[in-house]
């Protein structure tokens, strides 16, 4: 990763000990605020799981997850197009990951993805690639969103159920180790109605009706509609895919 002693949290901070989405309007938009923290949590439960070695950060922009994963890791690769909104101050190579990725074969044992599935128009070339650039044993970990508003077009691609995803990973010779949905329709509603209210200036609201959601969801009845209803109205979902590690000896 380049120019580390000069990197600062964006989009994610720590507060409390936790992983949290920025208060700042600069970093984060407010309407942004609760699928931010959705995936905060799981990031910082996961990293601690499943991330060692040499961590791949592939559409990385201005490398927001670093923070999280840093002391799981021995060593980072920060990989982005030249484009990007988030500036490249980060970036040890431009990469266009819609062609093939320009590092020698299992070379990471952690490949993040967080946020990018959607923006690439060659999904399947990317879990091939992922998958040729996984040592054995290692790990690909990636969130995508469902249902979300089209953003960063005209890059915006697809919406992936959870079949497809299984399907990518498989098809590639990744093995599922964890797949689920993050959110459901509390926290659907309540991101389409900040975003709309972001939109016309009542960021205060946007900021009130995603607090009082959070705090709803965590409450036993809140999780249980949340849980219930995010298999057929999924926010988004999470996954960790693994490579085999092929025996020694073995063709």
């Amino acid at each position: 990763m380049r120019n580390i002693e000069s990197w600062q949290p964006t989009k994610f901070v720590r507060r409390g000990g936790r992983l949290r989405a920025s208060r700042d309007r600069a970093q984060l938009s407010r309407g942004s605020r609760l699928v931010a923290d959705l995936i905060a949590d799981y990031y910082d439960s996961a990293f601690a799981r499943h991330a060692r070695g040499r961590l791949l950060d592939m559409g990385c922009g201005a490398v927001p997850l670093y923070q999280a994963y840093r002391d799981h890791v021995d060593e980072v690769t920060c990989i982005d197009w030249g484009q990007s909104l988030h500036g490249g101050a980060h970036l040890d190579r431009e990469c266009d990951l819609s062609q093939p990725i320009p590092f020698p074969d299992a070379g990471f044992d952690t490949i993040l993805l967080s946020d990018v599935l959607e923006h690439l128009p060659d999904p399947q070339l990317f879990w091939a690639e992922a998958a040729r650039l996984l040592a054995g044993g290692g790990k690909l970990i990636l969130n995508v969103p469902f249902y979300y508003p089209v953003h960063e077009e005209p890059h915006d691609y697809y919406r992936y159920t959870q079949f497809a995803l299984r399907r990518f990973a498989e098809r590639a010779g990744l093995s599922v180790v964890e797949l689920a949905p993050i959110g459901g329709a509390p926290e659907i509603l309540a991101d389409l109605v900040a975003k709309l209210l972001t939109g016309v200036r009542l960021g205060w609201a946007a900021s009130a009706i995603q607090a009082m959601t959070g705090a709803f969801v965590r409450t036993r009845v809140g999780a249980r509609l949340s849980r219930k209803t995010s298999a057929r109205f999924p926010f988004g979902y999470v996954m960790v895919a693994e490579k085999p590690v092929v025996p020694t000896g073995t063709a």
